[in-house]
């Protein structure tokens, strides 16, 4: 899971980020409210984290244009010292949970989980197909089905967003931890292992190809449709 860190604070930012990452999240850190909107803006992301107060903004004007993108990605906001109005008014406009800095980062940590799990880490269930993200579980009419890994996360990806046709570039941003590093041959690979696991054997598509476009997830579908 990839979450946004928005924060001016060069040394509380790389702190967050590495401890996030020892608990299994890749993060990227903008350190302003312009850098904030462009990161939102190329990449998907399964949580923001930000201050309230920026250099060239409040951060309560990123939210717009991350609900407006991804209506259910959850936003923390954190603040060195706030008045009840000002929590109000981040509440009223989008904000999922307000911390009080200095940030305890087990607290942090566990508020993330706790809101991730009305998200992301929630079990996804349709029709008969249901994707266990925390234990790396599909199971399709009762029987598991084997996909595991880097296909694993690929189709649950999809499937969180499955409205919206998600490029080979934002699937990489969103699951590989150094997505430069590789190249988007690595996501034909795992909508291939998809397929042929999961899709060929049950005779059902998960998902489909959107010319020059990317991927969307397409289920509940028959393969010969």
């Amino acid at each position: 899971m990839r979450i946004l860190i928005i924060e001016d604070d060069c040394t509380s930012s790389k702190t967050i980020s590495e401890f996030l990452n020892k608990h299994s999240y890749q993060t990227d850190i903008a350190e302003n409210l312009k850098d904030g909107e462009y990161f939102v803006s190329i990449r998907n992301y399964d949580l923001v984290l930000t201050s309230s107060k920026l250099p060239d903004g409040e951060g309560i004007n990123i939210i717009p244009q991350v609900k407006t993108k991804y209506p259910r990605v959850p936003i923390i906001m954190f603040s060195h010292k706030s008045k009840p109005e000002q929590e109000v008014e981040a509440f009223k406009a989008g904000v999922d949970d307000y911390i009080i800095k200095p940030l305890d980062l087990d607290v942090l940590v566990a508020r993330i989980e706790a809101r991730l799990r009305f998200w992301g880490s929630s079990i996804i269930e349709i029709e008969d197909l249901i994707i266990n993200p925390d234990e790396e579980k599909i199971t399709y009419k009762g029987k598991e089905i084997e996909v595991k890994g880097k296909p694993f996360e690929v189709l649950t990806h999809l499937a969180r967003h499955r409205d919206q046709i998600v490029s080979k570039e934002q699937l990489l941003d969103a699951i590989w931890e150094e997505p430069e590093l590789v190249t988007p041959n690595v996501i034909e690979v795992a909508i291939n292992q998809i397929r042929q696991k999961m899709d060929k054997p049950l005779n059902i598509s998960t998902v489909e190809t959107v010319r020059r476009r990317g991927y969307r997830f397409c289920y509940p579908k028959q393969a010969e449709e």
